[in-house]
């Protein structure tokens, strides 16, 4: 099942990826906890971005209710 869903996440990512892209920036998934909270690391410009935030929720967050609806929340790390 995690498999399946972490695919869903990554094409949600791929279809936001030119809007993120166009603005020197992108996003790829770091993990999916078990109570189905996205982690996701912001790349480029989208790590300085003030609108990352904006990005996270009403782009990714939105887009994987639908077509993922047992994620609760999207969140931005860092990771080194």
């Amino acid at each position: 099942m995690m498999n399946a869903l972490k695919e869903k996440v990554n094409q949600a990512i791929d279809n936001l990826r030119p809007y993120l892209n166009n603005d020197g920036g992108d996003m790829e998934l770091v993990d999916i906890t078990e109570d189905f909270v996205v982690h996701v690391k912001l790349l480029g410009a989208c790590q300085e971005c003030s609108m990352s935030t904006m990005t996270i929720k009403a782009g990714l967050e939105e887009t994987l209710k639908i077509t993922a609806p047992e994620i609760v929340k999207v969140v931005a790390v860092e990771v080194d």
